[in-house]
């Protein structure tokens, strides 16, 4: 009976990891694919594995209204497909979705403030406080500034949390 047990609970599989990622995204592009065509739009569903995470994005002509002003529009549609992800598999889902490469555009964006911090920070000594960042954003600095081998932490509350930038 334990070896039963053991059996029928490998949880963390790599296998079975994938498998769920890919059943992720599934369940988001169907998701995804409904809302475009009660919105009346036309657009295109891409699916992928991104490291640890599934990742999807929509691609078309005219959808400027998925992003909205600053992302936001697009991070509420993120949470809300990660919820849609939630109800059918009853397990939280770490979800990236993407319209019309704002966010692949944005992490380039982010990628060079931070490397501009990093270099203000050198020259400096002092530490920099960057504007309010989306979590998704301050990743990025964070990733970048981690890479160039100083500390970074975030500060505030949310909507204006900040990634500060720590000398060596």
């Amino acid at each position: 009976m334990q070896d039963t047990e053991t059996a029928t609970a490998p949880a963390d599989q790599p296998g079975d990891r994938l498998k769920a990622l890919e059943a992720e995204s599934d369940i988001a592009a169907d998701y995804l694919e409904e809302l475009l065509d009660i919105a009346d739009l036309d657009g295109d569903i891409d699916m992928d594995i991104d490291g640890d995470r599934a990742a999807v994005s929509i691609v078309g002509a005219d959808l400027s209204n998925l992003v909205g002003e600053n992302g936001k529009v697009l991070e509420a549609l993120q949470e809300l497909t990660r919820l849609a992800v939630y109800r059918e598999t009853g397990e939280r889902s770490r979800l990236m979705l993407d319209v019309s490469n704002y966010r692949a555009n944005r992490k380039t964006e982010l990628e060079e403030v931070g490397r501009k911090a990093v270099d203000e920070v050198k020259v400096s000594g002092e530490a920099v406080k960057l504007a309010p960042m989306t979590p998704f954003e301050r990743k990025v600095v964070h990733d970048v500034v981690a890479a160039a081998g100083l500390t970074s932490e975030s500060e505030g509350e949310e909507p204006r949390r900040r990634v500060v930038v720590q000398p060596a």
